[in-house]
């Protein structure tokens, strides 16, 4: 087989790359080693900075998204018995966030896809990268080998893309933080209509939903938290501690459909490129979920290489491909130091660091009561527009 961009991994990042391209007229091939139900109903992010928003509507795919899709106009930080309102159509007008599964957006692009014609491999085995280094890369699955002029590593953390870059070429930076985010879908109406990021003494909580019906809730853990050790009881008991700190609010609770523990890291590979392989979203960056940004990461590099690759293919010129790691990078740090910062602000650390205490409260009352504190948190969370950083 032969194609012009070889695609690992159908997730957002590879779908929707498969989807930018064939818009430019460039054929793709996705090839993905989990089936198409598991990636339509793996339950991840689901808050869409304004750009992804605007990239997925642009490109044909956002129907679904225009009529579910849950705008929100802002965030409530909740501390010290009060809830304090960053209000994004106030400090960054016309600019918002929109509640919409991740795994919703991976059946807009599937259904896309195979609407137009799009090669999809689902539950391939034995993917395997060649002659990366050159200008005829291929890839080998299942006994078969699909030559290709580019290769997109859309594959994940732990996919086979980034190991298959020879070692000593990526210098990778990561940070492991002393907790996990114990998370849970539950069958009930959301209690707010915004997202309610909770820091208490017992630890960090997030309020969050999927829609009108469907909740998501957070709780810090330990890093080893054994999802065994809560039983659905203890959940609700443990979130109502933590979200009902406030004068009138009352958490509803109901059916969990689903729960886990997610471990918290921070990770980045430099170059996002080597030869003709280029990496995108989880494959090249882990960012914390606390600022919402993996997803949205995701996209921004895939518009970046689609226009990089769409040159080369009008143009014969590679300068947009050699720049695009760079260019990738500064919003990928800009958004690893919103996503930490917003962790560290938020979670509980060592109950004996006193002055740590006192440091986090001081910058929540400094974000809470300057609207200049407060514009910097919600132009980041809403995302900073497309070429702001270039």
């Amino acid at each position: 087989m032969r194609t012009q961009v070889g695609i690992i991994g159908a997730g957002p990042a590879g779908l929707l790359l498969s989807h930018l391209l064939q818009l430019r007229g460039i054929e793709s091939v996705v090839l993905e080693r989990r089936s198409r139900d598991h990636a339509e109903k793996r339950v991840r992010a689901g808050v869409l900075e304004q750009g992804t928003v605007d990239t997925l509507i642009a490109a044909g795919v956002g129907d679904r998204l225009r009529r579910e899709g849950l705008p929100h106009q802002g965030i409530e930080l909740r501390y010290g018995g009060a809830g304090h309102r960053i209000a994004f159509e106030k400090l960054v007008p016309g600019r918002a966030i929109t509640v919409y599964g991740q795994q919703e957006v991976v059946k807009d692009l599937i259904a896309a896809r195979l609407a137009g014609g799009g090669d999809l491999r689902f539950e391939v085995d034995d993917v395997a990268l060649h002659a990366i280094d050159t200008d005829r890369p291929y890839v080998t699955f299942g006994g078969e080998r699909l030559d290709c002029d580019f290769i997109a590593g859309c594959d994940g953390f732990h996919g086979v893309s980034r190991p298959s870059i020879p070692e000593g070429v990526l210098t990778e930076y990561e940070r492991e933080y002393p907790f996990a985010w114990l998370g849970i879908l539950a069958r009930v109406k959301p209690s707010a209509e915004e997202l309610i990021y909770a820091r208490t003494s017992r630890g960090f909580a997030l309020h969050s939903m999927r829609s009108s019906e469907i909740s998501r809730f957070y709780l810090q853990v330990a890093p080893d938290e054994d999802i065994a050790a809560w039983p659905d009881d203890r959940i609700w008991a443990e979130l109502r501690a933590r979200l009902e700190t406030v004068p009138g609010f009352v958490l509803a609770t109901g059916e969990i459909l689903e729960k886990g523990v997610t471990p918290m890291r921070s990770f980045v590979a430099e170059p996002m490129q080597y030869g003709r392989l280029f990496l995108a979203g989880d494959a090249a960056h882990i960012v914390p979920p606390t600022g919402a940004k993996g997803l949205n990461l995701a996209v921004a590099d895939v518009r970046l290489l689609t226009e990089a690759l769409a040159h080369w293919y009008g143009t014969g010129s590679g300068e947009l491909l050699d720049g695009y790691s760079k260019a990738c990078l500064k919003r990928v740090w800009r958004a690893q130091h919103f996503s930490w910062w917003m962790t560290t602000l938020l979670h509980t650390f060592d109950s004996d660091d006193a002055y740590g205490h006192r440091l986090q409260l001081s910058y929540l009352d400094y974000v809470t009561s300057s609207e200049a504190a407060a514009a910097t948190l919600a132009e980041n969370y809403v995302g900073l527009p497309y070429g702001s950083l270039e």
